[in-house]
Protein backbone atom coordinates (compact mmCIF):
# COMPACT_ATOMS: atom_id res chain seq x y z
CA UNK A 1 0.00 0.00 0.00
CA UNK A 2 1.43 3.54 -0.84
CA UNK A 3 2.25 5.58 1.85
CA UNK A 4 -0.26 9.06 2.45
CA UNK A 5 1.29 11.82 4.35
CA UNK A 6 -1.49 13.49 6.97
CA UNK A 7 0.13 16.62 7.79
CA UNK A 8 -1.19 20.12 7.23
CA UNK A 9 1.38 22.42 4.91
CA UNK A 10 -0.42 25.66 6.28
CA UNK A 11 -0.73 25.05 10.14
CA UNK A 12 1.83 26.88 11.95
CA UNK A 13 3.15 26.44 15.60
CA UNK A 14 1.28 28.28 18.52
CA UNK A 15 2.36 31.85 19.77
CA UNK A 16 4.96 31.46 22.30
CA UNK A 17 3.29 31.85 25.13
CA UNK A 18 5.46 35.02 26.08
CA UNK A 19 4.07 36.64 23.18
CA UNK A 20 0.32 35.20 24.70
CA UNK A 21 1.01 36.72 27.85
CA UNK A 22 2.22 40.47 26.90
CA UNK A 23 -0.83 40.20 24.13
CA UNK A 24 -2.62 39.62 27.24
CA UNK A 25 -1.74 42.64 28.90
CA UNK A 26 -2.12 45.24 25.81
CA UNK A 27 -5.60 43.61 25.55
CA UNK A 28 -6.37 44.29 29.26
CA UNK A 29 -5.41 47.83 29.44
CA UNK A 30 -6.42 48.55 25.79
CA UNK A 31 -3.96 50.65 24.60
CA UNK A 32 -3.49 49.11 21.45
CA UNK A 33 -2.04 52.23 19.23
CA UNK A 34 1.48 52.80 19.11
CA UNK A 35 1.50 56.44 20.58
CA UNK A 36 -1.18 55.89 23.32
CA UNK A 37 0.70 55.63 26.01
CA UNK A 38 0.73 56.72 29.74
CA UNK A 39 3.27 58.82 31.53
CA UNK A 40 6.97 56.99 31.33
CA UNK A 41 5.91 53.97 29.35
CA UNK A 42 7.55 52.76 26.19
CA UNK A 43 5.35 51.23 23.89
CA UNK A 44 5.78 47.64 22.50
CA UNK A 45 5.66 48.94 19.33
CA UNK A 46 8.90 50.83 20.13
CA UNK A 47 10.87 48.27 21.63
CA UNK A 48 10.41 45.88 18.95
CA UNK A 49 11.64 48.29 16.48
CA UNK A 50 14.28 48.68 19.27
CA UNK A 51 14.96 44.85 19.04
CA UNK A 52 14.55 44.31 15.71
CA UNK A 53 17.48 46.81 14.10
CA UNK A 54 19.55 45.75 17.12
CA UNK A 55 19.39 42.06 15.73
CA UNK A 56 20.32 43.00 11.95
CA UNK A 57 22.52 45.92 13.13
CA UNK A 58 21.21 48.44 11.54
CA UNK A 59 20.66 52.48 12.79
CA UNK A 60 16.97 52.85 12.37
CA UNK A 61 13.51 50.24 12.00
CA UNK A 62 9.94 50.81 11.46
CA UNK A 63 7.23 48.45 12.02
CA UNK A 64 4.28 48.99 9.55
CA UNK A 65 0.99 47.01 8.91
CA UNK A 66 2.20 44.52 6.27
CA UNK A 67 5.70 44.10 4.20
CA UNK A 68 4.04 45.24 0.61
CA UNK A 69 3.06 48.57 2.48
CA UNK A 70 6.85 48.63 3.87
CA UNK A 71 8.08 48.43 0.35
CA UNK A 72 5.66 50.32 -1.64
CA UNK A 73 6.53 53.33 1.86
CA UNK A 74 10.34 52.95 0.81
CA UNK A 75 9.55 53.68 -3.21
CA UNK A 76 7.87 56.64 -1.82
CA UNK A 77 10.85 57.92 0.25
CA UNK A 78 13.01 57.40 -2.11
CA UNK A 79 11.13 59.96 -4.24
CA UNK A 80 9.72 57.62 -6.96
CA UNK A 81 6.92 58.74 -9.19
CA UNK A 82 4.34 57.52 -11.62
CA UNK A 83 5.89 56.94 -14.97
CA UNK A 84 9.09 56.18 -13.13
CA UNK A 85 10.54 52.60 -14.12
CA UNK A 86 11.81 50.67 -10.98
CA UNK A 87 13.92 47.53 -11.99
CA UNK A 88 12.38 44.37 -10.05
CA UNK A 89 12.87 40.42 -10.40
CA UNK A 90 10.50 38.94 -12.74
CA UNK A 91 10.73 36.10 -10.52
CA UNK A 92 8.88 37.47 -7.63
CA UNK A 93 4.92 37.59 -5.63
CA UNK A 94 2.65 39.84 -6.42
CA UNK A 95 3.38 42.29 -3.34
CA UNK A 96 6.67 43.58 -5.24
CA UNK A 97 5.21 44.03 -8.23
CA UNK A 98 2.10 45.76 -6.07
CA UNK A 99 4.15 48.08 -4.47
CA UNK A 100 5.59 49.80 -7.43
CA UNK A 101 2.21 50.13 -9.05
CA UNK A 102 1.14 51.55 -5.91
CA UNK A 103 3.49 54.78 -6.30
CA UNK A 104 2.15 54.72 -9.91
CA UNK A 105 5.36 53.51 -11.13
CA UNK A 106 6.99 51.11 -14.18
CA UNK A 107 8.75 48.01 -13.66
CA UNK A 108 11.38 47.09 -15.52
CA UNK A 109 11.73 42.88 -15.01
CA UNK A 110 15.15 41.26 -14.89
CA UNK A 111 15.24 37.68 -15.83
CA UNK A 112 16.00 34.62 -13.69
CA UNK A 113 18.64 32.34 -13.11
CA UNK A 114 18.59 28.26 -12.55
CA UNK A 115 19.57 29.74 -8.97
CA UNK A 116 16.22 31.11 -8.61
CA UNK A 117 17.92 34.27 -8.32
CA UNK A 118 18.19 37.79 -10.27
CA UNK A 119 20.32 37.50 -13.56
CA UNK A 120 23.01 39.47 -12.74
CA UNK A 121 24.16 39.62 -16.73
CA UNK A 122 20.68 41.00 -17.41
CA UNK A 123 20.46 43.57 -14.84
CA UNK A 124 23.65 44.93 -15.86
CA UNK A 125 22.17 45.85 -19.14
CA UNK A 126 18.81 47.26 -17.66
CA UNK A 127 20.33 49.58 -15.01
CA UNK A 128 20.70 52.58 -17.36
CA UNK A 129 16.46 52.21 -17.48
CA UNK A 130 16.08 53.17 -13.51
CA UNK A 131 17.12 54.68 -10.24
CA UNK A 132 16.13 51.79 -7.80
CA UNK A 133 15.98 48.14 -7.67
CA UNK A 134 13.48 46.25 -5.31
CA UNK A 135 15.25 43.33 -5.65
CA UNK A 136 13.31 40.43 -4.25
CA UNK A 137 15.04 37.43 -2.23
CA UNK A 138 12.45 35.29 -3.41
CA UNK A 139 11.63 32.00 -1.72
CA UNK A 140 14.66 32.99 0.22
CA UNK A 141 17.19 32.72 -2.50
CA UNK A 142 20.11 35.61 -1.83
CA UNK A 143 22.43 36.08 -5.03
CA UNK A 144 26.21 37.38 -4.90
CA UNK A 145 25.13 40.84 -2.97
CA UNK A 146 28.77 42.27 -3.70
CA UNK A 147 28.65 41.76 -7.09
CA UNK A 148 25.28 43.17 -6.93
CA UNK A 149 25.68 46.01 -4.86
CA UNK A 150 28.81 46.81 -6.98
CA UNK A 151 26.92 46.68 -10.43
CA UNK A 152 24.08 49.07 -9.04
CA UNK A 153 26.57 51.41 -6.92
CA UNK A 154 28.67 52.19 -10.24
CA UNK A 155 24.93 52.77 -11.78
CA UNK A 156 23.93 54.83 -9.32
CA UNK A 157 20.96 52.45 -8.62
CA UNK A 158 19.36 52.08 -5.07
CA UNK A 159 18.43 48.96 -4.37
CA UNK A 160 15.79 47.80 -1.83
CA UNK A 161 15.47 44.15 -0.68
CA UNK A 162 12.33 42.48 -0.49
CA UNK A 163 13.29 40.37 2.52
CA UNK A 164 9.71 38.42 3.30
CA UNK A 165 11.50 35.08 2.57
CA UNK A 166 15.26 35.82 3.99
CA UNK A 167 14.30 37.24 7.69
CA UNK A 168 16.94 35.44 9.33
CA UNK A 169 19.16 34.86 6.59
CA UNK A 170 22.96 36.13 5.01
CA UNK A 171 25.37 36.62 2.36
CA UNK A 172 28.65 36.28 3.69
CA UNK A 173 27.47 37.08 7.52
CA UNK A 174 25.84 39.81 6.20
CA UNK A 175 22.23 39.94 7.12
CA UNK A 176 19.47 40.00 4.30
CA UNK A 177 18.24 43.68 4.15
CA UNK A 178 22.07 45.06 5.13
CA UNK A 179 23.56 45.10 1.85
CA UNK A 180 20.83 47.75 0.08
CA UNK A 181 19.88 51.03 1.04
CA UNK A 182 16.76 49.72 2.83
CA UNK A 183 15.66 45.73 4.04
CA UNK A 184 11.99 45.06 4.38
CA UNK A 185 10.28 42.13 6.02
CA UNK A 186 7.29 40.64 6.36
CA UNK A 187 5.35 39.16 9.50
CA UNK A 188 2.44 37.45 7.72
CA UNK A 189 1.22 34.15 9.23
CA UNK A 190 3.75 32.52 6.68
CA UNK A 191 6.99 34.32 6.90
CA UNK A 192 9.71 33.62 9.62
CA UNK A 193 7.42 35.70 12.52
CA UNK A 194 4.08 35.54 12.88
CA UNK A 195 1.88 37.95 13.56
CA UNK A 196 -0.88 37.37 11.10
CA UNK A 197 -0.06 40.71 9.02
CA UNK A 198 2.84 42.57 9.80
CA UNK A 199 6.35 44.17 8.24
CA UNK A 200 9.32 45.93 9.05
CA UNK A 201 11.63 48.20 6.87
CA UNK A 202 15.27 49.03 8.09
CA UNK A 203 18.25 51.30 7.05
CA UNK A 204 20.94 53.13 8.12
CA UNK A 205 19.89 56.60 6.14
CA UNK A 206 18.25 59.08 8.56
CA UNK A 207 16.39 61.24 5.45
CA UNK A 208 14.80 58.07 4.42
CA UNK A 209 13.69 56.94 7.70
CA UNK A 210 12.41 60.06 8.71
CA UNK A 211 10.44 60.28 6.20
CA UNK A 212 9.20 56.41 6.42
CA UNK A 213 8.15 57.46 9.90
CA UNK A 214 6.02 60.59 8.22
CA UNK A 215 4.54 58.39 5.34
CA UNK A 216 3.65 55.63 7.86
CA UNK A 217 1.52 58.28 9.96
CA UNK A 218 3.52 59.36 13.21
CA UNK A 219 1.04 62.36 13.29
CA UNK A 220 4.13 64.70 14.79
CA UNK A 221 4.60 61.86 17.63
CA UNK A 222 8.30 60.61 16.16
CA UNK A 223 10.00 61.25 19.27
CA UNK A 224 8.19 58.68 20.52
CA UNK A 225 10.28 55.92 18.54
CA UNK A 226 13.72 54.32 19.65
CA UNK A 227 14.79 53.12 16.55
CA UNK A 228 14.28 56.27 14.62
CA UNK A 229 16.29 59.39 13.60
CA UNK A 230 16.61 62.25 16.01
CA UNK A 231 13.56 65.31 15.94
CA UNK A 232 15.98 67.54 13.68
CA UNK A 233 15.73 65.01 10.92
CA UNK A 234 12.03 65.62 10.49
CA UNK A 235 12.16 69.23 10.73
CA UNK A 236 12.31 70.02 6.85
CA UNK A 237 10.39 67.21 6.24
CA UNK A 238 7.23 67.15 8.44
CA UNK A 239 5.04 69.40 6.25
CA UNK A 240 5.45 68.18 3.47
CA UNK A 241 5.75 64.79 3.96
CA UNK A 242 1.76 62.96 3.34
CA UNK A 243 0.19 60.63 6.21
CA UNK A 244 -0.66 57.27 4.24
CA UNK A 245 -1.13 55.40 7.26
CA UNK A 246 0.06 51.97 8.34
CA UNK A 247 1.13 51.77 11.78
CA UNK A 248 1.98 48.19 13.32
CA UNK A 249 -0.49 48.49 16.37
CA UNK A 250 1.18 47.16 20.17
CA UNK A 251 -1.28 44.09 19.88
CA UNK A 252 0.98 42.21 17.22
CA UNK A 253 4.60 44.04 18.77
CA UNK A 254 3.81 42.27 21.69
CA UNK A 255 2.89 38.92 19.47
CA UNK A 256 6.83 39.30 17.84
CA UNK A 257 9.03 40.58 20.34
CA UNK A 258 9.41 36.60 21.82
CA UNK A 259 9.23 35.57 18.25
CA UNK A 260 12.10 37.95 17.26
CA UNK A 261 14.54 36.96 20.52
CA UNK A 262 13.66 33.16 18.96
CA UNK A 263 14.47 34.05 15.70
CA UNK A 264 18.04 32.18 15.42
CA UNK A 265 16.69 29.32 17.28
CA UNK A 266 13.61 28.81 15.07
CA UNK A 267 15.53 29.26 12.04
CA UNK A 268 18.07 26.31 12.73
CA UNK A 269 15.08 23.93 13.18
CA UNK A 270 13.33 25.23 9.78
CA UNK A 271 17.47 24.31 8.43
CA UNK A 272 17.34 21.00 9.72
CA UNK A 273 13.98 19.97 7.87
CA UNK A 274 15.13 21.48 4.73
CA UNK A 275 18.40 19.31 5.09
CA UNK A 276 16.33 16.34 5.46
CA UNK A 277 13.71 16.94 2.08
CA UNK A 278 17.47 17.78 0.15
CA UNK A 279 18.98 14.48 1.10
CA UNK A 280 15.86 12.58 0.15
CA UNK A 281 15.43 14.47 -3.33
CA UNK A 282 19.34 14.20 -4.17
CA UNK A 283 19.86 11.97 -7.31
CA UNK A 284 16.40 11.64 -8.92
CA UNK A 285 15.96 11.46 -12.43
CA UNK A 286 14.81 14.48 -13.99
CA UNK A 287 14.86 16.39 -10.55
CA UNK A 288 17.24 19.18 -10.05
CA UNK A 289 17.91 20.96 -6.63
CA UNK A 290 18.45 24.14 -6.16
CA UNK A 291 22.37 24.41 -4.77
CA UNK A 292 23.01 26.76 -2.41
CA UNK A 293 26.27 28.99 -2.26
CA UNK A 294 28.95 28.82 0.93
CA UNK A 295 28.58 31.97 1.34
CA UNK A 296 24.59 31.85 1.97
CA UNK A 297 23.02 31.57 5.03
CA UNK A 298 19.60 30.30 4.35
CA UNK A 299 16.25 29.77 6.00
CA UNK A 300 15.00 26.47 5.16
CA UNK A 301 11.36 27.31 5.62
CA UNK A 302 10.51 26.38 1.73
CA UNK A 303 12.37 24.13 -0.36
CA UNK A 304 12.06 24.18 -4.33
CA UNK A 305 13.31 22.02 -6.64
CA UNK A 306 13.34 22.14 -10.86
CA UNK A 307 12.08 20.15 -13.29
CA UNK A 308 13.12 21.56 -16.33
CA UNK A 309 12.25 21.41 -19.91
CA UNK A 310 9.51 18.51 -18.54
CA UNK A 311 6.42 18.58 -20.82
CA UNK A 312 3.80 21.46 -18.51
CA UNK A 313 1.58 17.94 -18.73
CA UNK A 314 4.29 15.92 -17.10
CA UNK A 315 4.62 18.38 -14.45
CA UNK A 316 0.72 19.11 -13.78
CA UNK A 317 0.79 15.32 -13.21
CA UNK A 318 3.77 15.12 -10.60
CA UNK A 319 1.67 17.50 -8.62
CA UNK A 320 -1.52 15.98 -9.13
CA UNK A 321 0.15 12.29 -7.80
CA UNK A 322 1.82 14.24 -4.85
CA UNK A 323 -1.28 15.87 -3.75
CA UNK A 324 -3.36 12.63 -3.99
CA UNK A 325 -0.64 11.45 -1.19
CA UNK A 326 -1.28 14.21 0.86
CA UNK A 327 1.92 16.28 -0.71
CA UNK A 328 0.73 19.93 -1.61
CA UNK A 329 3.45 21.20 -4.12
CA UNK A 330 3.14 24.59 -5.49
CA UNK A 331 3.84 25.24 -9.78
CA UNK A 332 4.98 28.58 -11.05
CA UNK A 333 4.72 27.23 -14.30
CA UNK A 334 0.70 27.68 -15.08
CA UNK A 335 -0.84 30.12 -17.26
CA UNK A 336 -3.15 31.54 -14.67
CA UNK A 337 -2.48 32.29 -11.01
CA UNK A 338 -3.62 29.66 -8.44
CA UNK A 339 -2.80 31.07 -4.93
CA UNK A 340 0.33 32.84 -4.46
CA UNK A 341 1.81 31.57 -7.88
CA UNK A 342 1.19 34.07 -10.02
CA UNK A 343 3.94 35.32 -12.40
CA UNK A 344 4.73 38.08 -14.07
CA UNK A 345 2.59 37.89 -17.13
CA UNK A 346 -0.45 37.52 -14.71
CA UNK A 347 0.37 41.31 -13.41
CA UNK A 348 -1.57 42.75 -15.92
CA UNK A 349 -1.20 46.48 -13.98
CA UNK A 350 2.69 45.85 -14.16
CA UNK A 351 2.91 44.67 -17.51
CA UNK A 352 6.23 43.28 -18.85
CA UNK A 353 7.64 42.20 -22.42
CA UNK A 354 8.34 38.41 -23.25
CA UNK A 355 11.18 36.92 -20.83
CA UNK A 356 11.50 33.91 -22.41
CA UNK A 357 14.71 32.93 -20.11
CA UNK A 358 12.34 33.41 -17.28
CA UNK A 359 9.50 31.69 -19.09
CA UNK A 360 11.82 28.85 -19.20
CA UNK A 361 12.65 28.49 -15.29
CA UNK A 362 9.36 28.99 -14.34
CA UNK A 363 7.75 26.28 -16.40
CA UNK A 364 10.08 24.01 -14.01
CA UNK A 365 9.80 25.40 -10.28
CA UNK A 366 7.77 23.48 -7.77
CA UNK A 367 8.13 24.89 -4.57
CA UNK A 368 6.58 23.57 -1.17
CA UNK A 369 6.61 25.42 1.65
CA UNK A 370 8.14 23.88 5.40
CA UNK A 371 6.02 24.54 8.40
CA UNK A 372 8.00 23.87 12.02
CA UNK A 373 4.97 21.75 12.78
CA UNK A 374 6.19 19.09 10.32
CA UNK A 375 8.56 16.32 12.50
CA UNK A 376 11.99 15.19 10.57
CA UNK A 377 10.40 11.86 9.96
CA UNK A 378 7.38 13.70 8.72
CA UNK A 379 10.58 15.47 5.94
CA UNK A 380 11.51 11.56 5.26
CA UNK A 381 8.46 10.47 4.42
CA UNK A 382 7.58 13.26 1.68
CA UNK A 383 10.83 13.54 0.22
CA UNK A 384 10.51 9.62 -0.33
CA UNK A 385 6.91 10.64 -1.56
CA UNK A 386 8.02 13.04 -4.27
CA UNK A 387 11.08 10.67 -5.13
CA UNK A 388 8.13 8.04 -6.02
CA UNK A 389 6.36 10.49 -8.10
CA UNK A 390 8.45 12.13 -9.93
CA UNK A 391 10.66 9.43 -10.65
CA UNK A 392 7.11 7.41 -12.20
CA UNK A 393 6.10 10.16 -14.30
CA UNK A 394 9.67 10.35 -15.48
CA UNK A 395 9.95 6.71 -16.50
CA UNK A 396 6.77 6.74 -18.39
CA UNK A 397 7.29 9.48 -20.45
CA UNK A 398 11.01 8.41 -20.74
Amino acid sequence: MQEVFKGSFTQQEPIPDAGIDAALAVLRHGRLHRYNTTAGEISETALLEQEFAASVGARYCLAVASGGYAMATVLRALGVKPGDKVLSNAFTLAPVPGAIAAVGAVPVYVEVTESLTIDLEDLATKLSQARVLLLSHMRGHLCDMERLMALCDDAGVRVVEDCAHTMGAAWKGVPSGRYGAVGCYSCQTYKHVNSGEGGFLVTDDTDLAARAVMLSGSYMLYERHLAAPPKEAFEHIRYETPNISGRMDNLRAAILRPQVADLETQCARWNARYARLEAGLRDVPGLSLVERPDEETIVGSSIQFLLLDWPAEAVRDVIARCAARGVELKWFGAREPVAFTSRYDSWRYAPSAAMPATDRILAGVVDMRVPLTFSLEDCDQIARIIRAEVGAVFQKAA
